[in-house]
């Protein structure tokens, strides 16, 4: 029988002490995530979601930013060009937002795979570096002879977008495996609710900056008059929007390099019994890791070794898993959900111009009023539909369910772009508001929050991070092809260098099409509601899912042939 050790009180219980007369290491595996899973909603949950939560709130703020920075861009570097002076080209903006999309699906699938295979905490604060490294050095890009400023833009922008693609699953998985079952849900949706508020933040800071600068942008009329102290001005703006997307980061590091190994992965990756046991206790006291004996630590390995039920990754394991159509059938549900979700996601942002000019904050009498009514009516579009729709969704998850909360998003979405796109014309600018504004809620109350939370919930500890990857890469697939094909596309007919978007009507009832394909993959996933991780991945006999195949069936079938029932006895004898 092993010791007990020293410490626990009434708010941080001794979970080693408790398990520690059990030599089986499934028994100490179940009632160790029961833990977990049974947990009331406490501080240690809070921590998770701030710091999983500021890392999105990053990642918001820099893809937003962008956004306001560009229309700066061509006032700098643009200012001598014969055609639209101050204006950046059509092209060059395109390519700067794609760039940290195409960055971003890279980061989803490799970040994604190397936290399934190295671990979660070995991966988690990486990505982050990244984004503050590649924040900083695009703030202080400068074009030369040699190099123009998009050519820098894009190159820091991929590796930002690398490391915004790696928060994507590595947040959403350990959020979801620290979380109590019951409001796993909601802690998920807080994460991702940072989103708008990262959005909010961006738009913030360029209207403080614009403030800031005021007598120096009052000196120009327009982007093609801006020169001099008006140029200077906007040149410090753009840097000062674009470099403060790496404070909250640097704040959130210290606590991700520090957070403990999830004890799922411990327990089901990594295989080390003693060890998952310590990650859960110092996980509930806010300890950076578990330190168990490590003498009974190295002679539990080898006991466990072979005898877990949790059979270990590998490409045929990978293959023998999903193609089974019940666990197939989810990946495509969930991959094929976010890409046509993205797409007009994305795409409904072409509307942005109209929109502003709808609520009167489109144009301006000089170069401040320009920016300040830019970030004042993107601060209006974000508190108006984006902003609620996040927090409903946080408020109602675990109660009504992941899947009626996309399907329902998915339903409303196919209507409204129906309406937008059909009666385009005869909507006026205030009717199309009303609609972008009811767009941008049901996004966020429904498949843009649920295709995030459902792929960190529903697939094995072992492949959980890779899923969600994937799944999340899809997504950015569907946002370049709404930045690269309809973006082009709206514009069919219109004259040459004309910015009018005379198909713009059509590309919406296309984005009608994708949001009714949503609704046909959301039937592919499961409902994940109060159901623990385990269940969801097939673990737990009895229940639909169950997959005896790939849990231990194998070894139990002829594991007690030659090991008999001495396992209290064999550990024993290791430690002695």
């Amino acid at each position: 029988m092993a010791r007990k050790t020293a410490g626990g009180n009434a708010a941080f219980h001794n979970f080693h002490n408790d398990y520690v007369h059990i030599e089986d290491p499934n028994e100490r595996r179940r009632l160790a995530l029961a833990e977990i899973d049974k947990a009331p909603f406490g501080w240690y949950h809070i921590r998770a979601i701030v710091v999983a939560g500021i890392g999105f709130f990053t990642d918001a703020y820099d893809i937003f930013a962008i956004n306001l920075v560009t229309a700066m861009l061509g006032v700098v570097y643009w200012q001598t060009a014969s055609s639209k002076p101050g204006t950046i080209p059509t092209n060059s903006d395109t390519a700067i937002k794609v760039a940290t999309s195409g960055g971003t699906v890279l980061g989803q699938v490799g970040f994604g795979a190397l936290a399934d295979v190295l671990g979660r905490k070995r991966m988690y604060g990486l990505e982050l570096i990244l984004i503050i490294f590649a924040t900083l050095a695009q703030s202080l890009s400068a074009a030369s002879p040699s190099i123009s400023i998009v050519g820098l833009i894009i190159f820091w922008r991929v590796l930002m977008g690398v490391g915004i693609g790696g928060d994507y699953p590595l947040s959403s998985i350990i959020t979801s495996e620290f979380a109590t079952t019951k409001w796993r849900g909601a802690m998920m949706g807080s994460v991702f609710a940072m989103q708008g508020l990262g959005q909010f933040a961006a738009a913030m800071i360029a209207l403080i900056v614009t403030s800031g600068f005021k007598e120096s942008l009052l000196s120009a009329k327009s982007a093609s008059s801006c020169d001099g102290v008006c140029q200077l001005a906007v040149d410090k703006m753009w840097r000062v929007i674009i470099g403060f997307g790496a404070v909250p980061g640097c704040i959130a590091l210290y606590y991700r390099l520090t957070i403990p190994e999830t004890p799922r992965y411990t327990f089901d990756v990594a295989r080390d019994v003693e060890k998952a046991g310590e990650d859960t206790k110092a996980y509930i006291q806010g300890k950076a890791e578990g330190r168990p004996d490590e003498v009974r630590r190295v002679a539990t390995i080898q006991y466990s070794e072979g005898r877990l039920d949790t059979p270990k990754a590998s490409w045929g394991d990978f293959y023998a898993h999903f193609s089974q159509w019940k666990f197939g059938k989810v990946l495509l549900g969930t991959a094929g959900s976010w890409f046509f979700l993205d797409v007009a996601f994305y795409g409904l942002g072409l509307n942005n111009a109209i929109i502003l000019q709808a609520i009167g904050f489109a144009k301006g009498n000089s170069m401040h009023q320009i920016f300040y009514n830019t970030a004042v009516g993107n601060l209006v579009l974000v508190c108006a539909g984006a902003i609620p729709g996040y927090w409903v969704t946080v408020v109602l998850v675990d109660t009504v369910g992941r899947k009626p909360i996309q399907m329902m998003g998915f339903i409303m979405l196919t209507i409204l772009f129906i309406i937008i796109g059909f009666a385009y014309d005869k909507l006026g600018e205030h009717g199309l508001l009303a609609l972008y504004v009811l767009a941008q809620f049901f996004f966020n109350f429904g498949p843009n929050a649920t295709t995030f939370i459902v792929p960190g919930e529903c697939f094995p500890t072992r492949y959980r991070s890779t899923s969600h990857g994937i799944s999340a890469a899809s997504g950015k697939v569907g946002a370049i092809v709404a930045q690269t094909v309809f973006g082009p596309l709206r514009q069919r007919g219109a004259p040459p260098g004309s910015t009018d978007s005379p198909w713009l009507d059509h590309v919406m009832e296309i984005f009608a099409l994708f949001m009714l394909c949503g609704c046909f993959t959301t039937l592919l996933i499961p409902e994940t509601k109060r159901k623990t991780l385990e269940e969801l991945a097939g673990e737990v006999e009895g229940t639909p899912n169950y997959d005896p195949g790939s849990h231990g069936a194998a070894w139990r079938a002829g594991s007690d042939e030659g090991s008999g029932n001495g396992s209290g006895e064999a550990v024993e004898a290791k430690i002695a």
